[in-house]
Order: C-alpha cells, then sequence, then structure tokens
C-alpha cells in the first residue's frame, strides 16, 4: 500500500460517519472576516505597496510607459547584465541593446543560471503584504525562469495591477494557473535568524512601479 492509499483511507475513515444533510464547507466556513483594512485611496494604496515592498528588501523605482525602456535599460546596466531572459509576451519594445534570452521549454536549470537577469510583468500587487503575483501569462513565462536567475526586474502597472488586500488578489487569480506569490527576494534564515538571500529564487529582486496615467 502507498503512503497516498494510505492517507486516502484514514480520510475515507474519517468521514464515515458524516451526514448526508451536514452542513457543506462553503457554509460552515465564516467567512465574514475584513477583506481589507481601512479605505485607501488608488494613490495610498500604491504608496503602500511601495513601502512594503521596500520593508521586504526590494529595489522599487518608478516610471511612465515612455520612459520605461530606458528605466530598464540603466537597470540592467547597473547589474552589467548582458543577457536577459525575455518571456514570449514581454512587449519587444522594453528592451533593447542586450542580449534576449527566449524562454524555452528545453531550458535546463544550467541554462538559466547563466543568465544575467530575467525581466517580467505580473498578474496582480497585493498592497497590505507587499505582494506580487504572478500567473504565468505570456509577460511572465514558465514559473522557474523567475525562480533561478539572481535578478528579476518585476514591472507593474499602477494603479491598475495594484489592490489592497490577498482577498481582492485571490478574486483577479485563476487557481488553475501556475501561481508564484513573491514578497521580496528569496531569502532563508538559520537557527541564529542570520539571513541568507538567494537560496531559492532571486537574490535581488527590482520593482518597477510603471504609472498608466
Amino acid at each position: 500500500m502507498s503512503s497516498r492509499d494510505l492517507i486516502l483511507g484514514r480520510v475515507r475513515r474519517a468521514l464515515a460517519d458524516a451526514r448526508k444533510d451536514d452542513t457543506p464547507y462553503e457554509q460552515a466556513v465564516s467567512r465574514d472576516y475584513l477583506r481589507r483594512h481601512g479605505e485607501r485611496t488608488a494613490e495610498e494604496t500604491v504608496e503602500l505597496l511601495a513601502e512594503n515592498l521596500t520593508d521586504y528588501r526590494a529595489i522599487v523605482h518608478r516610471s511612465d510607459a515612455e520612459h520605461l525602456p530606458a528605466v530598464l535599460a540603466r537597470l540592467l546596466t547597473a547589474r552589467d547584465a548582458h543577457s536577459v531572459l525575455v518571456p514570449p509576451g514581454l512587449p519587444s519594445h522594453w528592451l533593447t541593446g542586450v542580449e534576449q534570452v527566449p524562454d524555452r521549454a528545453e531550458s535546463s536549470p544550467y541554462d538559466l543560471d547563466r543568465v544575467d537577469s530575467v525581466v517580467t510583468g505580473c498578474a496582480v500587487a497585493v498592497a497590505e503584504t507587499g505582494t506580487i503575483v504572478l500567473d504565468g501569462a505570456p509577460d511572465q513565462g514558465r514559473r522557474r525562469i523567475t525562480l533561478v536567475p539572481d535578478h528579476h526586474i518585476c514591472v507593474v502597472h499602477v494603479p491598475g495591477q495594484v489592490v489592497s488586500s490577498v482577498p481582492e488578489a485571490l478574486e483577479r487569480l485563476d487557481p488553475a494557473r501556475p501561481l508564484t506569490w513573491i514578497s521580496g527576494p528569496s531569502a532563508t534564515s538559520d537557527i541564529e535568524l542570520d539571513r541568507v538571500e538567494g537560496v531559492h529564487g532571486p537574490r535581488t529582486l527590482e520593482v518597477v512601479l510603471v504609472s498608466e496615467q
């Protein structure tokens, strides 16, 4: 008997005496919690996102659509990044003057590790938690391309892609898609609380907040 069969057997035995007319899970669990904490304008929500991103040690930049290519070029030059991993749906005019490495299914982790940087969009950003969510859309690519390279630049359109809370973010997301929730650069701590960054994801996360106005 496999571990899976063992666990499912235990679940079936635990549910054996449950009445068929028992309260459905959707009704049994209370959903009356606050969907957000306080009322904020769109501008205040974006400022809260920037503040919490910074608290998580992400590096936040501001731009508008016209100047975004110049901002990206400056950030990549500062990192001395010559090769950039690019999702298939990333707007072509965003990047110039660098080797663009396409997101290929056959790329190995070693191939991805040799890339200097990766640039993506996002699905939604959560102000209250300073979290960016990727869902594998064409401007974000496969999940692994944002987990292996050491430097990730993520473009967030504000205020359109920013929500206040996690419940509001979940309403925008498809749970069947490959969701990646990012709160700052990858980091972990040992028992002595010594922080180490870049363990299971990018060591450096830069977020460009692009004004839609």
